[in-house]
Order: structure tokens, then C-alpha cells, then sequence
């Protein structure tokens, strides 16, 4: 049975405060690194949109809030806009203003400070990661299959109990939890599992079940199970020196299952509808909090993963679409022209604005807005 899901009060709080952070967190990682070369911030937005609070501080960085709460920006010195596209007038500038301005710098500095927004986010989630492990340890249950459902796809590839699972799809498994994790990814999809069976190496095959499951909030998730279980969950204690490479392992891990989802979106095995937008996310910002303070941390570290993700994709607006008009400047050894970065830009807010179209007319939908009757 699905829970009455939060009031509209809770989730507008969660929504800010999960948002909120890791916006801040991702526009300091382009501050801080951009005042360790040199360069002024004239303004630091959180939010877009009309100012409905601002300061500026000793440095002559104007500090402010935008009305919409959707993103941010620094804005360096040199720079005409948030897209970061420069203004000649730098190059009048005396010297030491000129030195302060972002065109100024190296191409390196300038992808580095670029490249600092979504490592800080990834910084972040390792942060968390490290916490939980630290907490709780870490799932180290032997992928060895104490249960085999009948009927299921690992019963018909031909797996029995006590078989003990060494790859997955080619990728080597040490733990159970890593199993599951790979099959929940690839609904309806065939896959090759390497096992051991009293000494000897198999290889069978089979396509994971598509299994539609709903939480106790009414979401419904389409996931992939292959029917196996473990009798028991082995849990082993992490220390100090052994937690930040474990937690950067958890980090990898999943970026690069939303790789996998934006990869199977791309390629049509998973539906457009599965993206979610703005409102969705304030939707599950307000129903983890509800369910508990650790609940909503991990959810932050999850959206601070895909927050990286996404500005690292290669589309003009983003910090990809800056990395890869420096990656460009550096093959030709001079800049894009003007004319090419303005088109550029314009592109990549098209792309950005067709995006938010489709993930909030998504939101809606999910919201049974245009059901009929």
C-alpha cells in the first residue's frame, strides 16, 4: 500500500535545501579555483532570474539569489555573461585588472577552473560515500547463490545453488550487491554469466526480467532481476585508510550506471519518459526527507553525482561544452572564432531549453496532469 506522500511545505524545503547545497557547492568549486589563479568573480548567482538578495564583499564580488532556484553561475571578470563568452573590452584593461580576468589565464587554468564545478560534486558524493562506509560498512556477501527462483532467468539459464557467480556481463563480481547492481540496469536484456561449480568454469546466458516495482510512495521503477538470492548479508566494518578509495569505487560505480541509463535512452531501450525534471526531483527530495535525514544525504550524494555528469556532457552552456571548445583551441592552437562560439551557444541553449520542455512535460505526466476522465 502505498504512503501519503509529504506535504507540499517539506518537499519545497528538501527541494531548496538539496538543490540549493549542491549548486553551491558545485559554483565554489569554479570560485575557488579560479581565485587560486588569480582570476575576480564579479558575481556568484545562486538562482537565476530577477536578485532577491545580493552583497558584495571586500573583493568586489557581488553575492547574490536569484528568484529561480534552478542553477547558478560565476561570473568572472572578462566575461559578458554567465555562458561565459568573452568581451574584448579585457584587453583595455590595465595590467594588473587584465591579469585578473579569465581570458587572461592559460588554456589549462581556464579548463581546470572549468573542470572544478563537477569535480567538486563527484568530490562531494565521495565525501558521503566515505561517511556511510566509516557508519555502516560495506555489503562483502559472497556472490554465491544460496536461492534460485523457479522459472526465473538464472533457473533457466541453468544456475543451481552453490553455484558462485565470478563475471557478470563480463565484468568480474566480488559481492552480491555487485550482481544485483548489474542486472537492475539492464532490464530485458541479454547477458553471459561466468560461474563455478564444483571446480569447474561455466559460461551460460540468459535475458534479465523486465520487473515493474512500485515503493510506498506510489513510484513505479522498471528494474532487472534474474531470481537469485543470498541466505544471509555479510557486513564488514571499513577503516580510515581503506574508506576513500572504497567510496571513490561507490562513486565510479554509479556514474556509471547513469551512463548506462542515458546510454539505453539514447539508443531507445528505455523511454523518454524515464527522465525526470525539476519537479520530480523535488518530488523525491521531499519523500526521502520524510523517510529520515540519512535517507535524504545519500539521495544528495546521488544528484551530486548526476549534477557533474550532466555539465560534463559535451553540449555548449555546459562546462563540457566549454572543455570541448578547449580541447579544440588546443588541436587548432587558437580559439573558436566569435562567430562559431556564438552559434555554439545558441545550439547548446536550444538543446538545454528542448531538455527542460521535455523533462518538465515528463514531471506533469507522471503527476497524472493529462490523464483524461
Amino acid at each position: 500500500m502505498a504512503t501519503e506522500s509529504p506535504n507540499i511545505f517539506l518537499t519545497l524545503i528538501a527541494f531548496i535545501a538539496l538543490i540549493g547545497s549542491l549548486v553551491v557547492v558545485h559554483e565554489l568549486g569554479h570560485y575557488f579555483v579560479g581565485r587560486w589563479f588569480g582570476v575576480k568573480a564579479d558575481k556568484f548567482s545562486i538562482g537565476f532570474g530577477p536578485q532577491i538578495w545580493g552583497r558584495v564583499d571586500k573583493r568586489g564580488t557581488l553575492w547574490r539569489i536569484g528568484l529561480l532556484p534552478l542553477g547558478g553561475f560565476v561570473q568572472f571578470a572578462g566575461d559578458m555573461n554567465p555562458s561565459s563568452q568573452a568581451d574584448d573590452s579585457w584587453r583595455q584593461l590595465p595590467e594588473a585588472e587584465r591579469n585578473q580576468t579569465f581570458q587572461s589565464k592559460t588554456l589549462w587554468q581556464r579548463a581546470l577552473i572549468v573542470f572544478a564545478g563537477p569535480a567538486v560534486n563527484f568530490l562531494l558524493a565521495i565525501l558521503i560515500f566515505m561517511g556511510f562506509l566509516l557508519a555502516f560498512g560495506k555489503s562483502v556477501t559472497p556472490p554465491v547463490l544460496d536461492v534460485v527462483q523457479p522459472g526465473s532467468p538464472a533457473a533457466v539459464a541453468g544456475l543451481m545453488p552453490g553455484d558462485r557467480v565470478l563475471k557478470f556481463n563480463g565484468r568480474s563480481i566480488e559481492t552480491f550487491n555487485q550482481m544485483a547492481n548489474e542486472s537492475i540496469m539492464i532490464p530485458g536484456e541479454r547477458v553471459t554469466i561466468e560461474i563455478e561449480r564444483k571446480g569447474e568454469r561455466l559460461v551460460k546466458e540468459t535475458v534479465v526480467a523486465e520487473i515493474k516495482e512500485v515503493d510506498r510512495f506510489g513510484n513505479e521503477y522498471r528494474i532487472g532481476r534474474i531470481g537469485v538470492g543470498a541466505s544471509k548479508v555479510e557486513i564488514r566494518e571499513v577503516g580510515i585508510l581503506e574508506a576513500p578509495w572504497a567510496a571513490v569505487l561507490q562513486t565510479g560505480n554509479v556514474l556509471r550506471q547513469q551512463m548506462i541509463g542515458l546510454g539505453q535512452i539514447i539508443s531507445g531501450r528505455r523511454p523518454l519518459s524515464e527522465l525526470g525534471g525539476p519537479l520530480k526531483i523535488a518530488k523525491v527530495s521531499g519523500e526521502a526527507m520524510s523517510l529520515g535525514i540519512l535517507t535524504f544525504i545519500s539521495l544528495a550524494a546521488l544528484i551530486s553525482i548526476n549534477l557533474g555528469f550532466i555539465n560534463l556532457l559535451p553540449i555548449p552552456m555546459l562546462d563540457g561544452g566549454h572543455l570541448l571548445l578547449y580541447g579544440i583551441e588546443a588541436i587548432r592552437r587558437r580559439p573558436a572564432t566569435p562567430q562559431v562560439q556564438e552559434w555554439a551557444f545558441r545550439a547548446g541553449f536550444a538543446m538545454l531549453a528542448a531538455f527542460m520542455f521535455m523533462v518538465t512535460f515528463n514531471d506533469l505526466a507522471s503527476f497524472g496532469l493529462f490523464e483524461s476522465g
